[in-house]
This record gives C-alpha cells, sequence and structure tokens, in this order.
C-alpha cells in the first residue's frame, strides 16, 4: 500500500534534521549571536511578506485565517503563548541577553545567503499552489515537534535542543530563552495546522507528489539559510579574535 502523504513528508523532514550540520555542529557563541541576528530579520520577512502570500493565494476561508493568525504571533502579539509581544520582539531580547547590543540587532542586515533564500522563498511561496505555499509555511515549524532525527533532538524537537545548547553556552534559565519555549509549544500547533491542511487538499486536489517535492526544495533552503549563518556566525568570531 503506498504511504500516506504525510508519511512521505515525515520522512523528509526526518531526512533534513540527519543531514544539515547545523544541528550537529556545535553551537559557538558567533553562531548564536548571529541566529539572533539574522533569524529575527527572517521572521519578520516570511511572516510580513511571504506567508501573506500564501493566504492571499488560499482558496479555504479557515485555512485562510489560520495563516493570518499564525503571521500575527510572529510579527504583532502573541497573547497565547508570548505575553502579548511578537516572537521577534522576544528574540531581539535574547539577542541582548546573549552579549549582543539592541542597537546591533535592529540595525542588522540580512547575510547574503539569508537575501538567496528569501528570493527562493519568493519562488517557491508566492508563484506556487497555495497547497505547495502551505508545506513552505510548515516544513521549517515542523522540525521544533518531537520525533525527528535521533536521541535529544528526537525527543524534544530543534528548539529543545537549542535551549540546552544556549543554556549552557551563556548560562541562561528557560525563563530568559522565552523564544525557544514558545517555539516549542506555537510550532506543535501551527505545524499540525499545515500537515492536516496538506492531508486533506492533496487527497482532493492529486497533489500528493507535488506537496512532497515542495516539502523537499524547501528544506534545502532551510538547509542553506542554517549553513550561512553557521558561516557568518563563524567569521563574527573571528574579526573578534
Amino acid at each position: 500500500m503506498p504511504r500516506s502523504v504525510v508519511r512521505r513528508l515525515d520522512a523528509v523532514v526526518n531526512d533534513f534534521v540527519l543531514r544539515c550540520r547545523f544541528f550537529r555542529e556545535p553551537m559557538t557563541k558567533g553562531r548564536a549571536q548571529m541566529f539572533a541576528m539574522q533569524h529575527q530579520l527572517n521572521t519578520r520577512q516570511r511572516n510580513s511578506v511571504l506567508k501573506l502570500k500564501v493566504a492571499t493565494n488560499c482558496t479555504d476561508w479557515d485555512t485562510r485565517i489560520r495563516i493570518l493568525k499564525a503571521c500575527s504571533e510572529e510579527v504583532i502579539a502573541d497573547h497565547e503563548h508570548g505575553g502579548g509581544r511578537a516572537h521577534w520582539q522576544i528574540l531581539e531580547d535574547l539577542g541582548v541577553r546573549i552579549g549582543l547590543k539592541r542597537a546591533q540587532l535592529q540595525k542588522a542586515t540580512p547575510l547574503p545567503s539569508t537575501q538567496l533564500c528569501w528570493a527562493a522563498w519568493e519562488g517557491l511561496m508566492a508563484n506556487k499552489h497555495w497547497l505547495e505555499g502551505i508545506v513552505a509555511n510548515t516544513c521549517a515549524e515542523r522540525v521544533n515537534v518531537p520525533g525527528y532525527g535521533t536521541g535529544l533532538f528526537k525527543r524534544r524537537g530543534w528548539f529543545g535542543v537549542e535551549r540546552q545548547r544556549w543554556g549552557r553556552l551563556f548560562e541562561l534559565t528557560n525563563d530568559e530563552m522565552k523564544f525557544f519555549t514558545l517555539h516549542e509549544e506555537a510550532d506543535i500547533l501551527h505545524s499540525n495546522m499545515g500537515w492536516q491542511a496538506v492531508e486533506r487538499f492533496a487527497r482532493e486536489l492529486h497533489m500528493e507528489d507535488a506537496v512532497v517535492a515542495a516539502c523537499e526544495r524547501n528544506l534545502y533552503v532551510w538547509e542553506h539559510y542554517l549553513n550561512g549563518i553557521a558561516a557568518g556566525g563563524d567569521a563574527l568570531a573571528r574579526m573578534r579574535r
């Protein structure tokens, strides 16, 4: 019997988790600081521009509203998980806690690798069928759901791993790492919504192969994005020596 589309998507996500070197290599001060600078930019770009284009193309009203609600939590205010603050603002505070000045975060510019990823996501999210765009919205959030990879990653998901790595590196409490803890909660809800929409509509629209291919392409872009942050963080550390 052919595997369900969700099982195929889960296999693609698992392959990504196992191969992406950002997850396997040690976290350093430079990499963490570069992540804070780049990811607060990326959070705003994806949720104020790219994901909204998916919502615009979406023909299912309930799904469209769920996308817009998730975007609002990321860039305007998250009252359910973030205490009324946007996710990028919570990440900015985390960046200050790990040694960056707030002005550095507010004046940060995207790395060339981040800019390239934005261009790639533009093609994968704005110019594709909305169901393929839903996959682009969801596949990276899915990595925060336990069950992929091995060891601690499988038990806690990506941000559960980062919470442990950053906590040890910077001597932070869980309360000080709210950005990670809120995403461990919110991304389960957001990604489940996306996976359920894909499961429902891929069958109806005969798009099972298309959505699996979209997931593969998007995760290659995410891999380039994270590896770019790693390289940028290493360069940042070398400049300070």
